[in-house]
């Protein structure tokens, strides 16, 4: 699948993300990425933490159709995470 020309990540739209139930179906928010160190992945996980009965694996496209402020992050390095304190919050970053 074929990014568009102003898709902000280096993974394509499709590739497979972790998230919650909640951020996806708009009763949560976005409160913690993590861009995986060991194999490239994305986390998109809400304030109730990465509730397994919840985990979705969805496209990361999916996701930023859902939060467009994750484009803020798509230069997160491997092995760092982003989180905010609320939805309309600034993103902080640092390495894990």
């Amino acid at each position: 699948m074929d990014a568009p020309a102003d898709w902000p990540f280096d993974d394509p739209p499709n590739v497979a993300t972790i998230t919650t139930r909640p951020v996806m179906d708009g009763t949560g928010w976005i409160a913690l990425v993590s861009h995986d160190e060991d194999d490239g992945g994305w986390q998109f996980v809400g304030p109730e933490g990465p509730l397994e009965d919840q985990a979705m694996v969805v496209g990361l496209g999916s996701v930023l159709k859902r939060d467009a402020s994750i484009a803020e992050l798509a230069d997160l390095p491997l092995g760092w995470r982003a989180w905010r304190a609320g939805p309309d919050q600034p993103w902080q970053r640092e390495s894990r």
